[in-house]
């Protein structure tokens, strides 16, 4: 793992400051639980607040790091409000600087989000709106989710998450991730990245919850797809991890039953973007797992309360691979 030890001192005199858009009640959170004033930094990188004192060490808490902050010396920690981290690591990571990110509740939501569409895509509702709109009366046919397989691309918090809220409904799950990943958990089954072709065909549904990183961009290209057999096609990963034309020509193949993109590597996208013609995929804005103010805080909490006591926080990222 990635960690930049912070020493306690460091901590008792770093300065704390949100970058944009951060909720007032986020900072407000901050503020109790620090004991100091909270900053603002704009996207400029320039610092507001009660105490803008030059020498004191900067631990950050926001979406972007501005490129002026990237190299000053000040910044020690930067806890980020998102639970990707492709894009802070873009171009690269300054040394020496703690990256820690928000997991929160996302977990819970976004299995909750899969479980949803699974449910929604056995018991035939796009069917039943799309007669319902044209005013068709006519049943939709219906199965059981019991005893399908879903294969989870990602076995982190994310994946892990959706496996145990599919579970909950009787689906086989079988976790796709790195190969030290532990036995156990919510998963039936876990097998590595050059294992999954024995399952490929035979799973009803395939969750992409993988993080980006130059390992997984366009993982979900044509070779994967086209070993499908009917599955339907979930991504609540990154938009990166799929290839869009591999997988328009896998759904006009029938290779994929119908797609669920919750995320792009263009969002959003243009009217005109080919996304908008794919053949039963529906597309829902990036909104499976949306922070809420109290998970920043909580992960914020955590990290915080970790490093007081000496410890590398949970969720501190490991640069070199990514996530």
């Amino acid at each position: 793992m990635s960690f930049a030890p912070l020493p306690t001192d460091v901590l008792d005199r770093a300065r704390l400051a949100v970058g944009p858009g951060t909720a007032a009640a986020v900072a407000e959170d901050l503020a109790d639980l620090t004991g100091r004033p909270v900053l603002a930094y704009d996207a400029e990188g320039r610092l507001t607040g009660a105490d803008t004192a030059e020498d004191a060490p900067l631990v950050l808490v926001g979406a972007a790091l501005p490129p002026a902050l990237r190299g000053d010396p000040r910044v020690r920690w930067f806890h980020s409000v998102n639970a990707g981290v492709d894009a802070l690591l873009d171009g690269g990571w300054p040394a020496g600087v703690l990256l820690t990110r928000t997991v929160g509740r996302m977990g819970e939501r976004i299995g909750q989000y899969a479980l949803a569409w699974v449910l929604a895509d056995c018991q035939g509702v796009p069917g039943h709106l799309a007669r319902t709109a044209a005013r068709a009366w006519r049943r939709e046919p219906s199965e059981l989710a019991s005893g399908q397989t879903a294969l989870v691309y990602g076995t982190g918090h994310i994946g892990t998450a959706v496996a145990r809220a599919l579970r909950a409904a009787g689906v086989r799950t079988v976790g796709v991730g790195r190969g030290e990943h532990a036995p156990g958990g919510p998963f039936d089954e876990r097998v590595t990245a050059d294992e999954d072709g024995a399952w490929l065909g035979r799973a009803r549904f395939v969750v992409d919850a993988l993080p980006l990183t130059e390992a997984t961009r366009d993982f979900f290209a044509g070779p994967r797809l086209c070993a499908l057999r009917g599955a339907t096609f979930l991504n609540v990963g990154r938009g990166g991890t799929v290839s869009l034309p591999a997988l328009g020509r896998a759904l006009a193949a029938g290779h994929v039953r119908a797609a669920v993109l919750d995320v792009l590597t263009d969002e959003p996208p243009a009217p005109d973007h080919p996304v908008w013609e794919l053949p039963r995929t529906t597309l829902t804005s990036h909104s499976a797992g949306i922070t809420a103010g109290t998970d920043v805080t909580d992960d914020f909490r955590a990290g915080w309360q970790a490093l007081r006591a000496g410890r590398a926080p949970e969720l501190a990222v490991r640069v070199g691979r990514g996530y």
